[in-house]
């Protein structure tokens, strides 16, 4: 992955944080610079906690399928982050993980389409 993708991934992210925000989801960020943080700590726990989480947790993927575990792992994701970073809260707690980590997959995948439709023309 060269820099400016990751920097593309970091944006949009925080842009994705940011909507969610401004939605009834429960997820509370004070504003774009405390997103842009927040995006840089959910690339951070992505790619160092995410193997971790995946491995202790692999016999549950057996047990539970793809998508729920997935599910699952970005809630935690969600959850940290917001532990980490202040300025960005879950009002409603587990309820606020799972709205936000389903709108976040959600909004990103508009995002990254919109993207790619652009970079076409």
């Amino acid at each position: 992955m060269s820099l400016l993708q990751l920097l593309i991934l970091w944006f949009v992210t925080a842009v994705s944080l940011f909507i969610i925000s401004k939605l009834p989801t429960g997820v509370e960020i004070d504003d774009f610079k405390i997103a842009l943080i927040s995006s840089a700590v959910f690339g951070f726990l992505n790619a160092l906690v995410r193997p971790v989480l995946v491995a202790v947790a692999l016999p549950i993927k057996i047990v539970l399928s793809n998508f729920l575990f997935t599910l699952l792992l970005n809630m935690a994701i969600f959850g940290l982050a917001a532990w980490f970073v202040s300025g960005f809260r879950l009002r409603w707690g587990f309820w606020s993980a799972l709205i936000g980590a389903v709108a976040l997959g959600f909004i990103n995948s508009f995002l990254y389409e919109l993207l790619n439709q652009v970079r076409y023309m």
